[in-house]
């Protein structure tokens, strides 16, 4: 399985993508996606920017699921609402390509990776080049991008094995159950 991990922001969004086969996690790449050459005032032109970068990653790497952090509420409203934005653009750049996503908070990411999570940034990128085998630390947003993709490895493989305890297997999400009624 190839997970592709985005960390989502207006400036920079990190990309990483991550081989998985059984326990085993191999790197294949990781980067970002700048928007820092437009002006701040240009917001559809940045937001395209995200779009379009999200896309040219998944043709250039072929992931068959992709994961992304969830927008954590932020001191400044205003902030808070530009980020929602950008991980639009990613979530949307992302399901127009019919990739599964599966989201996951920092804490959880963190929590997944390091084993704390309230993690600062230089924890997560040196257990993500531990996890991966780098020859050196990722940049933050890459290394965030990665932790979201090696979550996900691990979450995936939690909720398969409680799919065949439960045998849900095949029972499609979305599927209308009729509940109880009076």
């Amino acid at each position: 399985m190839r997970v592709l991990g985005i960390d989502p922001g207006l400036r920079t969004t990190g990309f990483g993508v991550i081989d998985v086969q059984g326990v085993e996690l191999a790197y294949v790449a990781s980067g970002t996606i700048s928007t820092v050459h437009l002006e701040n005032d240009q917001l559809p032109g940045r937001l395209k920017v995200l779009f379009d970068g999200v896309r040219e990653v998944i043709a250039r790497y072929q992931p068959d699921c992709a994961s992304v952090e969830i927008v954590f509420v932020n001191v400044n409203p205003q902030s808070t609402l530009l980020l929602g934005q950008a991980r639009g653009a990613c979530v949307t750049a992302l399901v127009s390509l019919d990739l599964p996503v599966a989201e996951y908070t920092a804490l959880q990411m963190k929590q997944a990776v390091v084993g704390y999570g309230r993690a600062d940034k230089t924890q997560v990128q040196e257990m993500v080049r531990r996890l991966l085998a780098l020859p050196g630390l990722p940049g933050t947003d890459a290394a965030d991008a990665l932790g979201l993709a090696i979550t996900h490895a691990h979450a995936a493989k939690g909720l398969a094995r409680l799919a065949l305890a439960d045998g849900v297997i095949g029972a499609g999400s979305g599927k209308y159950k009729a509940g109880r009624s009076r």
